[in-house]
């Protein structure tokens, strides 16, 4: 009897998650800019058109891999006893950590629509700030304030490519700013994680304020 599985092809079936799986992996290899269907489709051991089986085009693969990447959180409401507060703390730094988790994924989920899998779990936390007192509105704006917050400090963080060096001419600009080096001097880095920790209690100190006004 012929052995059917003699020369078989090791390589998974390929499927919207198998293609997605691989570009995350090629996007942690050669960033977002070199990323092309081509260069994923040789890595995946096909033909271009292959691909556009699964994904009409570029756009639906990025707008996957961004869900993929952002549905890897914890999107469940406050836990028992935890108040609104803490609860979007937690959320907020576990939403930075998704995103440094992955290259350029900051840009990624920036350039890309949240989708339908993403906005149904934001609407499990629009619920739960409604719930404490926001208004539907309030709500809404203050989680896409966090998520901008979020994007934007992450996106800085990983377009820094300085490393622990600073930058060329940090000793020169310090010099002749005094203001600006002394809050360096107290502060340090103003991309660390204190200071994103800082920015947070800005946000969620506002966000007590519209709620409760004194």
């Amino acid at each position: 009897m012929t052995d059917r599985t003699a020369g078989a092809d090791p390589r998974p079936a390929l499927t919207r998650q198998t293609v997605v799986r691989a570009a995350l992996v090629l996007l942690e290899e050669v960033g977002l800019d070199a990323l092309s269907t081509r260069r994923l489709a040789a890595e995946l051991g096909v033909k271009s058109p292959a691909l556009y089986w699964h994904f009409r085009s570029k756009r639906e693969l990025l707008e996957e891999m961004s869900a993929t990447i952002q549905l890897a959180q914890d999107f469940s409401g406050p836990r028992e006893g935890e108040a609104w507060r803490d609860w979007l703390a937690r959320r907020t730094i576990e939403h930075r950590r998704v995103l440094l988790a992955h290259r350029d994924g900051a840009r990624l989920v920036t350039a890309t629509g949240p989708g339908p899998e993403v906005i149904a779990k934001v609407e499990g936390e629009l619920a739960a700030l409604v719930e404490v007192g926001f208004s539907p509105a309030a709500a809404l704006r203050s989680v896409m304030a966090l998520g901008h917050y979020v994007t934007g400090f992450v996106l800085a963080e990983q377009a820094d490519d300085h490393g622990d060096s600073p930058p060329p001419g940090a000793a020169e600009l310090l010099q002749t700013n005094p203001t600006f080096a002394a809050a360096i001097a107290e502060g340090g880095d103003p991309q660390s994680e204190a200071a994103f920790l800082h920015g947070l209690r800005l946000l969620l100190d506002g966000m007590k304020a519209r709620l409760e006004p004194s």
